[in-house]
Formats: C-alpha cells, sequence, structure tokens
C-alpha cells in the first residue's frame, strides 16, 4: 500500500512531466535530451535533433547540409502527427521564437510533438555566411530614390560573388527546397503525415508545401499569410490598411483627436521631408550618436515595418506627428528590432544575409504584379518600400523559381487561416486571395490584431486552433481582442 508520502510525489512527477505519464518520452533516431530554457527563464525538457539533406537537390553533387530542431514531447497520451512550426521572415530562427511564443507551444502540445526548426541557411541551420558589402549609403547627404536603389543593387552584386566563393550554392536557398526539406524532415521522425503551423513566410513555406508534399500533410495551421505571388506587397494595398487603421483610431475619441487624418499626416510629413530633409540623430548599437539626414525614404521604410501591428503603428503616428511640428522625433524609444538597417547602423556598409535574400529573389512575382507593383508606387503612401527587396528585381534570374511555382495551391487538406484586421504587412485582402483555391479552408478574422496576431496568445484564438486539431466541427468566424491606446505618446516634444 502506498505512503501518503509517495502518493504526493507520484502526483509532482505527473504534473512535471505529463507528457509521458511516470515514464520519460524516448528519443527519436540520433535525437539528444536537453533542458530549453527560454530568455525568460522558462524551462522545459525537449530533444534536440537534426538531419541532412542537399543544399541543392538540383545539382549532382551537392554538399550536405545539416537542418537542426527542436522537439517539445506530446503532453496527451492519445497525440496526434507532430506539429512543425514554421518561422516567418524569411530568415526567423524556429527554435528562437520558443523563447517568445512560449504559452503558444505548451499549449499546442495537447495536439502532439511540437518541432520548432530553423529552416536552410536560419538559425542554428545556417550554414551561409553574412556579407559585408563595401557599399555604404551617405548619411548625411540627400541622395535620390535611383541612388539609394543602385547602392543596394551594387551590394547585392558583391554579395552574389562573394556567396560563390564562399562555395555556396545560393541556387538552393528557395521555398521549394525548404519545402522538400520538411518532406526530409516527415520521414526522419518516421511519421505519415506531419501537421504544419506557419506564420507570415512560414505561411508561404506552408502553401508551397501543399503543392510538393501534400499527401504527407493532415492539417494546416496559418496565420498572417503570404501567398506564393506575394513576396512583393501591393503598395496600394498599404493604403487600404490606412483606412482600416483610421477606422480603428476613430473608435478612441482622444486618438481620434489627435489624428483626423493619418493618410493626410504621413503625405504632409513626406512632402516636408522631400522639400528639406531634416537633420536628426539617431543611436547606434554601441550607444553613440550620429548626424543623420532624415529623408522621405526612410520614414516610408520605417513605416514598412511598423504598420504590422497596431502597438508599433502607435509608436510610428507619434513620429509622424512629432515630424509634422518640424521637430526630430525620439527614434530611441522604437524598439532595434523593428528599426530597419539604416537606422540601427548609419553610416556602415550594407549587410546583406544570404538565405532571406535568396528566398526573396526565388519566389520573385509574375509580370502582371511587377506592371502593378510599379504603377501603384508612384501614387501610394509608402512608395515602393514595403519591401526593400523590389531594387532587386531582375539582378539573378538565375535564383527565380518560376511562374509555376507563384500558382496558388490547390488542396483538399483541412486549413484554418488566421487573419488580423490591422496587419499592415499582410494585409487581410491578400490572404483571402493567397488561400482563394483551396477546397477545404476555415477563414478566421480576428478583429484588431496585426501581423504578429500569435503573440497575443488570445484564448478564443487558441480555442478554434484546438478545435480544428481536435478535428472537432470549424467554421468561419470572427474574433475580437482589445485595441491597444493609440493617442500620442510624445505631447511633450
Amino acid at each position: 500500500m502506498k505512503t501518503a508520502t509517495t502518493t504526493v510525489l507520484l502526483i509532482l512527477l505527473i504534473a512535471a512531466f505529463p507528457a509521458c505519464g511516470l515514464g520519460q518520452p524516448a528519443a527519436a533516431a540520433g535525437e539528444e535530451k536537453f533542458v530549453f530554457e527560454t530568455r525568460s527563464k522558462q524551462r522545459v525538457e525537449a530533444f534536440r535533433g537534426s538531419f541532412t539533406v542537399p543544399e541543392n537537390r538540383r545539382a549532382k553533387g551537392s554538399r550536405m547540409i545539416a537542418i537542426k530542431y527542436v522537439r517539445l514531447a506530446a503532453t496527451a497520451d492519445n497525440a496526434g502527427p507532430p506539429i512543425v512550426y514554421l518561422a516567418g521572415g524569411p530568415g526567423a530562427s524556429g527554435i528562437e521564437a520558443i523563447n517568445y511564443r512560449y504559452q503558444m507551444f505548451m499549449a499546442m502540445r495537447q495536439h502532439g510533438d511540437v518541432i520548432a526548426v530553423d529552416q536552410r541557411g536560419t538559425g542554428a541551420s545556417n550554414e551561409v555566411p553574412e556579407c559585408h558589402s563595401k557599399q555604404v549609403v551617405p548619411i548625411t547627404n540627400e541622395i535620390s530614390d535611383r541612388a539609394f536603389a543602385e547602392y543596394y543593387r551594387r551590394a547585392l552584386k558583391e554579395c552574389l560573388a562573394f556567396w560563390r566563393h564562399s562555395s555556396v550554392d545560393l541556387a538552393g536557398y528557395n521555398t521549394v527546397q525548404s519545402a522538400l526539406d520538411l518532406e526530409a524532415l516527415r520521414r526522419h521522425l518516421g511519421t505519415d503525415k506531419i501537421i504544419l503551423w506557419g506564420t507570415s513566410y512560414g505561411s508561404h513555406l506552408a502553401l508551397a508545401a501543399l503543392k510538393e508534399m501534400e499527401s504527407g500533410i493532415d492539417r494546416v495551421v496559418i496565420s498572417s499569410v503570404e501567398g506564393l505571388d506575394q513576396t512583393i506587397k501591393l503598395p496600394a494595398r498599404a493604403d487600404d490598411y490606412v483606412a482600416r487603421l483610421q477606422w480603428a483610431i476613430d473608435t478612441q475619441p482622444a486618438a481620434k483627436a489627435a489624428y483626423p487624418d493619418i493618410a493626410a499626416l504621413m503625405r504632409r510629413v513626406h512632402a516636408k521631408l522631400d522639400r528639406k530633409p531634416l537633420l536628426v540623430q539617431l543611436r547606434s548599437r554601441d550607444g553613440s550618436r550620429i548626424d543623420y539626414l532624415l529623408q522621405r525614404r526612410d520614414m516610408q521604410l520605417l513605416a514598412a515595418g511598423l504598420i504590422a501591428d497596431p502597438r508599433s503603428a502607435a509608436l510610428l503616428l507619434d513620429m509622424y506627428q512629432v515630424l509634422d511640428r518640424g521637430v526630430a522625433p525620439p527614434f530611441e524609444r522604437i524598439p532595434a528590432r523593428l528599426l530597419p538597417d539604416n537606422f540601427v547602423d548609419p553610416g556602415k556598409p550594407i549587410l546583406l544575409e544570404g538565405m532571406p535574400v535568396a528566398m526573396d529573389i526565388a519566389s520573385g512575382m509574375t509580370a502582371e504584379r511587377r506592371s502593378k507593383v510599379s504603377k501603384q508606387a508612384k501614387t501610394a503612401i509608402l512608395g515602393a518600400y514595403l519591401d526593400v527587396t523590389f531594387v532587386f528585381d531582375g539582378l539573378a534570374p538565375e535564383l527565380d523559381l518560376g511562374e509555376a511555382f507563384r500558382s496558388k495551391p490547390k488542396s483538399d487538406v483541412p486549413v484554418l487561416v488566421l487573419s488580423g484586421t490591422l496587419d499592415g504587412r499582410t494585409d487581410i485582402e491578400s490572404q483571402r486571395e493567397a488561400v482563394s483555391d483551396l477546397r477545404n479552408v476555415t477563414l478566421v478574422t480576428v478583429k484588431n490584431a496585426g501581423h504578429n496576431l500569435l503573440d497575443e496568445h488570445s484564448q478564443e484564438v487558441q480555442e478554434m486552433i484546438d478545435q480544428f486539431l481536435e478535428r472537432k466541427p470549424v467554421h468561419d468566424a470572427t474574433i475580437a481582442i482589445d485595441l491597444p491606446d493609440m493617442a500620442p505618446k510624445t505631447a511633450a516634444y
């Protein structure tokens, strides 16, 4: 007969290791058990593993590269297929995402093992050296958009040569090869099917995987969807986003009084900076202050990132309002991770990372989309700066995956799509278009959410995902989350 102390110990053990009752989850071939500790000191037992794939499956004798991952064991006895997390970017680390989406990773474990994979060329799977070009964009002289683009085009030409010299086959870094890596991961795990869970570029990869390995996919959960012909965003869609943001702002009296017409505010500031750029000071990585001539293009580049989510959009509008008064705004209020490179390292040579550059060039755009982007950029609020890689168009045609890649997937695999109404990076209209040919899709609209809606970890969103993964009936739905306070925070400036 068990003693009371023994019973208590058993309960504690079950709580500590719910994935396997009183035992320990087994390691797959080549995996190593370890404790994953997040930056906020949360600890969870996990396994690290890897498998090898050709760098370029289309090239005979291609070198082999390692794809690494972290596996979090399922917490349910009747777990479903492994769930593979596909990070965005392109270029973000799936393993690193456990740090800032920890709660959601833990919640997903009730449905199966959760695999945080670092895609080829990212994080622990990166064998592509970063390229420091010789190109330096002037920071205190006024330069034209054409000249700015030429600095980046020259930088790419230098870097293409650098990567060739470094024995990197850049033609292997594209979304099709990454989709085939997922099939290799499925075989490595010894499972018939996997579930794909992707966001932003991760959704782009998931859509490509539906075309490359449909029979190996059980179901798909994607958010902030980027279609296969949507790598370069349509400039006019940013104008539509600004209109939606205005509607949201108008629901808050203080914000509405401060921002009666944000489109006019942004265009007015751009016009002022075109007439007379403003000398400001930026803080570099080492903490020093550097003089910088702020031009219209700089604000468009800054806006392209900050319109992703309502909270960052509120910071952006602060900057515009201060600039409208002719005063240098407090750029240091914006987290460095949200700033464009020219704000983070002003005056430094252009640095390019191989995987993100190659992936975007390879996905490319159709001729029809190229024409639309060029035409809309002439009048749109953010011009052509929603995607700075647009300046690389036509430079490396040998990397392009072609028109067939960019066709929309047609599939019967169940797909759950989560879209935020205030996503300025992958607007909701484009998301709907990206999945319009899928035959078994459920659309969930998250009102007031932005591009990083997974970071909100809304209980209602998680419940919808749970129902979908539990194979319960799910239907198109709208979920509302609170809109952050959009009123200005820099009245003293």
